[in-house]
């Protein structure tokens, strides 16, 4: 079984560790992890560093290192910008594309979004997002988080796809298909996704003037919160991560 994953700050560059505060409550008390036990050190930017357990307290753990390893960001880098959704769909795109392998989410303030983050109520749905993506790459056990960007304007994507080494707009009308596009070895690839009520015919033609190309997943209608994923999983194929 693969040894589970902990957060932390700052990698160990000892010997022994402490595993401690959150993490440390949640190894001895909700894993129970026992003296012998091995498990992962993270610091979510591509550093772990595999560890035995050596004693357990009430809410800590105290560790011995055994390795250390990095591993590089994956190139190219999938992006997914995430049209809002209203209630908890958000935050389970946000987790099913971490599992996945996405690499950025932008969250996107689409004309037809229902959902509006302002204010202290934004920031608060972004800091959701960002605990569940780091909850997800734990329990995945991925050495990367995904980053959450901050709230998109469309203007402002139109500017993130312009810069990007291939950009797409999922859309069901879309004659190409995403699985038949040429992708680049380095850069971004950003896939949009837009929201459940569908894009407007302004955003297409804004997005597309952009450099986005529209195309489709397959030929049924998939949910804003489920079309990321999928598309996550076609790219992650297509450029060879799954392989």
């Amino acid at each position: 079984m693969t040894p589970p994953l902990f957060l932390v700050d700052t990698l160990p560059d000892g010997e022994t560790a402490r595993l401690e505060g959150p993490e440390g409550r949640h190894a001895a008390r909700v894993r129970r992890l026992a003296v012998g036990a091995e498990l992962d050190l993270g610091d979510g930017v591509g550093g772990t560093a595999r560890c035995r357990v050596t004693e357990v307290g009430t809410d800590r753990l105290e560790l011995a290192v055994l390795d250390r390893r990095h591993a590089a960001r994956p190139e190219p880098v999938i992006v997914v910008v995430q049209a809002l959704v209203k209630g908890e769909r958000g935050e389970l795109a946000v987790e099913l594309m971490t599992e996945a392998g996405v690499d950025v989410i932008v969250p996107w303030a689409a004309a037809r979004s229902v959902t509006r983050w302002e204010g202290d109520r934004g920031e608060r749905a972004r800091r959701r997002w960002t605990s569940t993506a780091r909850e997800a790459a734990k329990q995945s056990r991925r050495p990367w988080v995904p980053e959450i960007a901050a709230l998109h304007s469309t203007a402002q994507l139109a500017g993130l796809l312009t810069g990007a080494a291939a950009a797409v707009l999922l859309h069901e009308a879309a004659g190409a298909a995403l699985a038949a596009l040429p992708l680049p070895s380095a850069g971004r690839v950003a896939v949009v996704v837009g929201p459940e009520g569908g894009l407007s015919d302004g955003e297409v033609e804004q997005l597309t003037a952009a450099g986005a190309t529209a195309v489709r997943l397959g030929p049924e209608v998939l949910r804003t919160s489920t079309a990321g994923v999928v598309a996550v999983a076609v790219l992650s194929d297509l450029l060879g991560r799954w392989r």
